[in-house]
């Protein structure tokens, strides 16, 4: 029996938690469906620790009444560290002994798997120097600034890396949890559980649910203005040079401001200012393919493809049968 240790502190978000703990519910009544019935034994055994074994206020407001604390638990097989809103903080305050409880039972031989923005808890850690991750979408900036040495794969759903497990964001604890299931049970109970769950298995990664988050509250006039002359001339034939000159800069020293102040090289930067207008049309009109390759600037619409698709994993077609917003029926 597989021992689960889910982690919850304070403004911590619970949906993950009790999404898994059901999952494994449901696995463990497949597990006894195909085997011998009420005497087989329970593939999982859930627990929620606290860091102090006392009722913790978790995001919503309502309170979660843990099973036990930190200190009670001295090993098990998966500890599950759950993700933090934005507004409460990405890595709680005071959430030293939190950190070490993990490090503990990772060297106890633990594996640890972190939901969503629960990445920058375990990274906090420093196990995940030098290892694969993922995280939210939304976050990748600022978890690529703060912890530089983990090789963060944005677009995957699901990382496993030494026993160490982080998903995407939101509903990508579904995934996290069929791979449990597959790791402590087998395949086909996987699969089963999946279809009771209604989950797609297919997707593997984030990339087309992504929304390009164009950042600018870098506190450099020129470049913002250089980001509003695109957004503007979106449909235009534009080139560095030509930007370069309209903000008053060298094209060499535009290019490297511009990547100090947004992240983004310029040529990048309207790339996805382009593909996420394509993927707003895709999404609300008819228009077709060459239509929209014009509108965003392209002049061929097989450099279009080929661009949406490296950006989004999806052709654009894939894409508008994916994501068009259609009312109900």
């Amino acid at each position: 029996m597989a021992k689960i240790s889910f982690m919850v502190a304070p403004g911590c978000s619970f949906s993950g938690i009790a999404g898994l703990i059901d999952s494994f519910g449901i696995a463990n009544l497949w597990h006894a469906d195909r085997t011998s019935g009420a005497t087989t034994k329970p593939l999982f055994d859930t627990e929620i620790l606290s860091l102090d074994g006392k009722p913790v206020r978790v995001a919503g407001g309502y309170q979660v009444w843990p099973d036990g604390g930190l200190a009670d638990r001295e090993k098990t097989d998966v500890t599950v560290v759950p993700s933090f809103l934005p507004n409460v903080d990405l890595v709680p305050k005071n959430a030293t002994d939190m950190l070490e409880w993990i490090q503990k039972l990772y060297r106890r031989g633990s594996s640890v798997a972190a939901l969503c923005t629960g990445a920058f808890v375990l990274a906090e850690t420093g196990l995940l120097d030098h290892r694969q991750a993922t995280t939210n979408w939304l976050y990748v900036r600022k978890f690529r600034r703060r912890y530089p040495r983990v090789h963060l794969k944005p677009n995957q759903v699901l990382t496993s890396d030494e026993g160490l497990i982080c998903s995407g964001a939101s509903t990508a604890f579904y995934s996290l949890g069929l791979h449990l299931i597959e790791t402590f049970g087998s395949t086909d109970l996987s699969a089963l559980c999946s279809k009771s769950l209604l989950i797609d298995t297919s997707r593997t990664s984030q990339a087309s649910y992504t929304v390009f988050n164009a950042y600018k509250n870098h506190g450099d006039p020129d470049i913002r203005k250089a980001q509003d002359y695109m957004e503007a001339r979106l449909g235009e034939t534009l080139n560095m040079e030509n930007l370069a000159r309209h903000v008053g800069i060298s094209p060499r020293h535009f290019i490297r401001r511009f990547r100090k102040a947004t992240g983004e090289t310029p040529l990048n930067y309207l790339q996805q200012i382009r593909i996420e207008t394509a993927k707003t049309i895709l999404e609300t009109r008819n228009a077709t393919i060459d239509e929209i390759t014009q509108t965003i600037g392209y002049e061929n619409s097989g450099t279009f493809r080929k661009l949406f698709k490296t950006h989004t994993g999806l052709s654009p077609r894939e894409y508008r049968d994916k994501f068009t917003r259609r009312s109900p029926g």
